[in-house]
Formats: structure tokens, sequence, C-alpha cells
């Protein structure tokens, strides 16, 4: 009578989690299987210096696929700064010379997804100065307001699982947790592949490492407080990868040797069938 009624506890576990899975299907992904750029389909690139006074100049040869990864390579090299203007107090347009670069990837304006099951398979350099992410905007209205997922971001030795909106006086709200990389395993845990996942739904937002859950908001909260009655998680998002260093919260290069790379095995979203 136990063995059978184990049996059927089985039976029924494995049944519900097959469920689950028949209940999203695959609607989107990058496989970075061929060798070469990125699918223009797929990506467009940022240009130039773009935010956070980071130091890289964002450029899209730092990014290619190889051996069905995604390479993004962030890099130390010397050349002129196209958008150099003396004198100018713009940060991104005060420096004669670029130093670093790097790639920042997205989706804005090809492909955008509200609600699903997002997933990335990588490797990240927990380098010192190093800022690796994969986000996501909204499509609509500007940042913060907008709204945006760090389903992964690093630097200073931090993971975090981010989720941000505005506040009334229109600068971010963010619902942040924090994890220490040493606790993780340091350099052996970053040598490694790991699953960042995403579950977006009308309810709430969850964020996961390895299947371990990092954060989770409901839906009500995230509703912009600038007066306007938006929730900017109610509309589509694009995503992005990038690698970033130093700026407002990178930290100091200084004693990190370059290159420095993530790699990315794929991209995928799922959505649940109507």
């Amino acid at each position: 009578m136990k063995l059978l009624t184990l049996s059927c506890c089985l039976l029924f576990l494995l049944n519900v989690s097959s469920s689950k899975k028949e209940a999203y299907t695959l609607v989107w992904s990058d496989e970075f299987n061929n060798d070469g750029a990125p699918d223009p389909t797929n990506w467009n690139f940022e240009n130039g210096f773009v935010r956070n006074h980071e130091l890289q100049y964002y450029q899209p040869e730092n990014a290619w696929c190889e051996k069905g990864n995604l390479v993004i390579e962030a890099r130390k090299e010397n050349k002129p700064n196209p958008g150099y203007v003396e004198g100018s107090n713009d940060w991104r347009k005060n420096r004669p010379s670029i130093t670093y670069t790097s790639t920042s990837m997205r989706t804005m304006g090809q492909r955008s997804w509200q609600y699903g099951r997002f997933e990335m398979r990588a490797r990240i350099d927990i380098s010192a100065g190093v800022w690796p992410a994969w986000w996501t905007l909204g499509v609509s209205k500007g940042w913060p307001a907008n709204g945006e997922i760090d389903i992964m971001e690093y630097y200073r030795g931090m993971l975090l699982a981010n989720i941000a909106c505005a506040e009334p006086d229109k600068r971010a709200e963010w619902f942040s947790n924090r994890f220490s990389t040493d606790s993780l395993g340091g350099e052996k845990w970053s040598s490694q592949f790991h699953i960042w996942k995403m579950d977006w739904n009308e309810a709430y937002i969850a964020l996961f490492l390895d299947d371990v859950l990092l954060n989770k908001v409901p839906m009500e909260k995230l509703e912009n407080k600038d007066g306007s009655g938006f929730n900017p998680f109610k509309q589509p998002h694009y995503m992005l990868l990038n690698v970033a260093l130093g700026g407002d919260n990178g930290g100091s290069v200084e004693k990190t040797s370059f290159p420095r790379r993530m790699e990315v095995d794929y991209v995928r979203v799922y959505q649940k069938r109507s």
C-alpha cells in the first residue's frame, strides 16, 4: 500500500512537472550557433559612450559568435574619440581618447515581448571593474518610467536582481536584492556556465539563478509613482546584453588585465499558450 501511494505521488509530480513545461512554448531564441557577427534580425548595437559615466566605448566589433556561444569582449585599446569636443562639459565628449571598448547589443525595434519566461545560459567575468548585464527596458516612455528589469547584473563582487519603476520625482524606485559572488564560490563559480531566468506575468516578476529565487515583486507594487497611473511592466520590453566597465557602479579597473569576456550559450523566451 505504501509503495502504491509513493508511486501515485511520483506519477502526480511527474504530471505536474510535465504540465508546467507544456504550459509554456518557445516563441523566440538565439542559440548563437552561426559563427560570425550576431544575427542582425535579432540584434542592433549601441554606439559610443552611452550611460553611467562608464569607461568603455561601445562598438559592434567586440561581439561575435563562435563554437556555439556569443562572445562579448571588453578590451583595453587606445584610439581617438570621434565625438570629442574640446572644452565640453559632456562626459561623452570631453574625452579626447577612447581607452576601453566593449559591446552593448539589444533587440530594440526588432524583438519585444510582454510576459513570459526568459532564460539565458552564460558565463560571466567577475574581475574588478567589470560590469556585465542582461536586462530589459519597456518600449514606451523614457527611463525610468519605461521600467527596467536586471535579470543578470554583476559589479563589485555582487550579483544583482533588480526591478525599477519611477518615483514621484521621476527618479528610479528600485526593488533590488544583492548576493556576494564569494558566497557562491568566487572565481570557480564564475568559470562555469549558469542559468538566469525570469518569470514575468500579470501577477509578479520573479528572477532566478540556477533555479534559486533571487527576487520576486508583485505587479501592483511596480506602478510608476509619478501620478501617471502607468505600470511599465504591462507593456512589451526589449532586452539588452552588454559588458560595461567602471563608471558610477562598476568600480576600478586599474588592477584588471584585459581582454575580459562574457560568453552566452543561448537566450530564450517562452510564453504561455492562449
